[in-house]
């Protein structure tokens, strides 16, 4: 993969957070009662919410393909100095981002939760966070003992660290809105951390 291609892709994490954030905050706004501390961020894409279309692109699948096209420039970068592993674990973040992507593909449907729309967005979720996790668990052992990418594995195992106790908590009912944005965060996290060293190399 030319260098400078893998450059550019290095800057995805920035571009994935703006649009995210601008789409958190502007719909966010624009929806009469929402609330970011009480409500999940999924209900601004629900099925029957004003915009929702658009807010499921800006908010979750063009952050999940810019991440995607990061990790996949990620395995390369990492291609002949990491083990099989690693690389496994590089496939995995492209996994997770394709998942993020996925939950606005298939919205909630807030008024039939058990429907076939809401299991799927259901499955986006929880194949995001298992598979941030994994991909940490492959990769961060390789990252630490390279020296050019040692801050990047250390980035990436807080990320895995923070999402896990933001999943955790919300799963547990503790400010389940407010943890679910701690884990999103914690996630993009992940992928700056990695991109930082991509761009040196670059």
């Amino acid at each position: 993969m030319k260098t400078g291609f893998v450059h550019r892709l290095s800057w995805a994490p920035i571009l994935a957070a703006a649009s995210l954030l601008l789409a958190a905050v502007g719909f966010g706004l624009a929806a009469d009662g929402y609330s970011h501390a009480r409500h999940p961020l999924a209900l601004l894409g629900a099925r029957g919410m004003d915009a929702a279309g658009l807010f499921n692109v800006l908010a979750w699948i063009l952050p999940g393909l810019l991440l995607a096209a990061q990790a996949a420039a990620l395995r390369e970068c990492l291609s002949g100095r990491a083990g099989f592993g690693a690389r496994i674990g590089a496939w995995l973040l492209l996994l997770s981002a394709l998942a993020f992507a996925g939950q606005g593909v298939w919205p909630l449907d807030p008024h039939d939760l058990e429907g076939p729309d809401s299991r799927r967005h259901a499955l986006g979720w929880m194949l995001w966070w298992i598979a941030h996790l994994g991909a940490g668990a492959l990769l961060v052992p390789t990252l630490m003992r390279q020296a050019r990418w040692r801050r990047a594995g250390v980035g990436l195992l807080l990320s895995v660290l923070l999402l896990l106790a933001g999943v955790l908590a919300a799963r547990a009912g503790l400010w389940p809105a407010l943890a679910g944005r701690l884990a999103i965060v914690a996630w993009l996290g992940g992928y700056l951390a990695c991109g930082i060293p991509m761009r040196r190399g670059a």
